[in-house]
């Protein structure tokens, strides 16, 4: 998704009269709500004249620790950074293979490979498009090392499930929690439910930085002092280098920006929720798949993803409405050519290349105002009678 421009705004949401385009997310107003307190971060950092691992980066660290429920929280430049980083910590590489869901962004395949590991697609549940627990068994060979559930959409995955099976079979699990802060399974946090997460803070994330960042979160502290190494050129001392490293870190500015985004994240995900529950209401009865949430999960609807095999159609309506949408995502990991060397070709994953085909975004926002969100219902099951299938000729 390509951020909007920040322009001024109002806080909460604000009601849209027909002609306003609706955005898909309103960073503008998010950012004008904060405006103060990010200007303070800004002016705490500007103050110390100290930009790279400082005061900033351990105080969120230590914040979003304590927010995950885990002990130990790393700062690093980007959510795939993390994910390959915590691979490399647990000297996962060259001739390993990595479990991964076939339906994710490529940034979990990408993580697998740059470790020198092998990643292996699982296919999805279809009703929650997680990686299905049912199917990973399968998938389980003596080279396999770990397996990398993704929360997908701010939901998250089948952990009991998956831990059970990597318990049985001696292999770690690392959650890609990348698009489910504060999300909660049962009673625990994302970034709590494996032996370690890896988290995006892009901005368009719930937990969103003014630029890129990511973090590792863990309850071992031998992993997390591995990270810290493998994050800062393999130093501990400046210039004493213990292994070969990379240059990864959060920077102070990023760090004081998610701390003030920090403290309003549950109210945000709140605000998203209601949202997703007037969608859910307000798209009931029609013919396409809406977003099933298992009771063991709290979701945090980083995305509100329909289903339907009229999605150009669909699309179409929306962006003659001024609606924005976004397809997560258009060509499944495998059907890229960048995985073109696993000889993987269109038909070998059916399950997650149908759900590529038919998806779409709808607008997510905790600044959605009612009205909006109402104009994004009616166009959708305007959409829905007026369709017309092709028909279908036989010779």
């Amino acid at each position: 998704m390509t951020a909007q421009p920040l322009e001024a705004g109002s806080e909460g949401p604000v009601d849209v009269s027909p002609a306003d385009p609706v955005r898909f997310l309103d960073l503008a107003s998010m950012h004008e709500e904060l405006r103060p307190a990010l200007l303070a971060a800004f002016n705490r950092v500007m103050t110390s004249q100290w930009f790279i691992l400082g005061r900033e980066v351990e105080a969120f660290e230590a914040e979003f620790a304590a927010y995950c429920g885990v002990r130990h929280c790393v700062g690093v430049s980007n959510g795939l950074d993390a994910l390959h980083l915590v691979l490399r910590a647990m000297g996962i590489g060259p001739g390993d293979e990595v479990i991964v869901p076939a339906n994710t962004f490529i940034a979990t395949w990408l993580a697998v490979s740059y470790s020198g590991a092998r990643p292996v697609p699982v296919e999805p549940d279809e009703g929650t498009y997680a990686i299905d627990p049912a199917r990973i068994e399968s998938a389980i060979t003596r080279a396999t090392r770990a397996i990398v559930p993704v929360h997908l959409y701010g939901l998250p995955a089948d952990m009991d499930r998956i831990n059970a099976i990597a318990d049985s079979h001696g292999l770690k699990v690392i959650e890609d929690a990348a698009q489910a802060h504060g999300a909660r399974y049962r009673t625990r946090r994302a970034g709590s439910l494996g032996q370690a997460a890896a988290f995006s803070f892009y901005p368009g994330k719930n937990l969103g930085a003014l630029g890129d960042g990511g973090a590792i979160t863990t309850d071992d502290p031998a992993l997390a002092d591995r990270v810290r190494l493998l994050r800062n050129y393999g130093s501990r001392t400046k210039y004493q280098h213990e292994v070969q490293g990379f240059n990864s870190r959060l920077d102070e500015l990023q760090a004081a920006f998610l701390r003030a985004k920090l403290v309003v994240l549950d109210d945000w995900n709140a605000r998203r929720a209601a949202v997703a529950r007037r969608y859910l209401e307000g798209l009931s009865g029609l013919d396409m798949g809406l977003p099933h949430v298992p009771e063991s999960c709290d979701h945090v609807w980083h995305l509100f993803v329909v289903r339907c095999a009229w999605r150009q159609h669909l699309q179409s309506k929306l962006s003659a409405a001024g609606i924005d949408t976004v397809i997560h995502y258009p060509v499944p990991p495998h059907l890229q050519k960048a995985y073109s060397d696993l000889g993987l070709e269109a038909g070998d994953l059916p399950l997650t290349e149908g759900i590529h085909r038919e998806v779409l975004s709808l607008p997510m926002s905790p600044h959605l105002s009612t009205a909006a969100q109402d104009r994004v219902i009616d166009v959708v099951r305007s959409a829905a009678r007026d369709f017309q299938p092709v028909p279908v000729r036989v010779s």
